[in-house]
């Protein structure tokens, strides 16, 4: 059982009964779920998960103070903090996780505020444009239980994908960063007897298509250690992971080089056949930086479509 499906577990078996017992005039009100930082609200979570921060807990969100009052919610506060201490062999920690309160009480507006910015999850162009993906990934995981005031699933649906405007920007840019790094810098930096330099490259190339793949597929690219392994569930270009992977892990020396250029153009290759068939790109070639900037043409905002290419990356 993962953590997702405990939390779920506690809440169904401990927290909806508190709820209904000592609480119905809440339920209305409230929703509860869990979403947010920490691998179990991705389902990444494993026994290495359980080092720390790891436990039974759940979210209840309330709206704001004019529909919810304080009192009420230091009661409700109080009420869940008397929940079991252990459920299913797993024990609740009296001390806060490292990044602020992820279980509990709390009001949606901190929760939305905290994660993208905005209270009520309703971004501008800007803020779509520079709010981190992994935060966007966080406001989006996990899962909700119940919603009886409706208010969460709203902010989420709302947060759920990009605007198509700001995907296509955010893809100009991760294309630029690929062609530079891969098609252009990493043998470059070999020729010049940087090996160093020339990993460098590797790894903005491989962070870049790691981008770009989530961006192909409509998806959030969540916090950079658990990027493989949600790349490797995606249903579009997913059998990229090994290939990138196999790029960071390998040295540089002239025969593996020669094979990581090869791994490089093939990868181009089959992002250049995604945009093709997403109908993303108007370009007719192999050189990954001209699809870069056929992508970044076809945005209709010309607010966004005049930014320079990277402001999104």
């Amino acid at each position: 059982m993962n953590g997702l499906e405990l939390s779920e577990r506690f809440y169904l078996e401990c927290g909806k009964p508190m709820l209904e017992a000592q609480f119905p005039e809440l339920l209305p009100l409230i929703a509860a779920g869990l979403f947010g930082s920490g691998s179990e609200c991705a389902g990444f979570d494993d026994e290495v998960s359980r080092d720390h921060d790891f436990e039974p807990g759940f979210l209840l969100l309330l709206p704001g103070e004019d529909v919810v009052d304080r009192k009420t919610a230091f009661a409700l506060e109080r009420a869940y903090a008397k929940l079991p201490k252990e459920f299913m062999g797993c024990r609740r920690s009296s001390v806060a996780p490292v990044g602020g309160a992820r279980h509990g009480v709390l009001r949606t507006a901190d929760v939305f505020t905290d994660k993208v910015g905005a209270a009520d999850g309703i971004l501008t162009v800007s803020q779509w444009l520079t709010v981190p993906e992994h935060a966007l990934f966080e406001a989006t995981n996990g899962r909700l239980f119940f919603d009886g005031y409706g208010e969460v699933s709203r902010i989420r649906e709302g947060l759920s994908r990009y605007p198509e405007d700001v995907r296509r920007k955010k893809l100009a840019g991760s294309l630029l960063l690929m062609a530079q790094a891969g098609q252009y810098n990493y043998s470059r930096c070999l020729r010049h007897g940087e090996t160093g330099a020339a990993q460098l490259a590797v790894a903005e190339f491989v962070k870049a298509a790691m981008h770009t793949v989530f961006l192909l597929n409509g998806a959030y690219m969540p916090y950079y250690k658990w990027s493989f392994r949600a790349m490797r569930a995606l249903p579009k270009l997913s059998m990229l992971a090994e290939t990138l992977e196999v790029l960071l892990t390998t040295d540089n020396e002239p025969a593996t080089a020669e094979t990581k250029i090869d791994m490089i153009e093939d990868a181009v290759s089959d992002v250049i056949d995604e945009l093709m068939h997403q109908g993303l790109t108007k370009a007719i070639c192999g050189d990954l930086e001209k699809h870069a900037y056929s992508v970044n043409d076809s945005i209709v905002d010309g607010g966004i479509r005049n930014l320079h290419i990277l402001a999104a990356v």
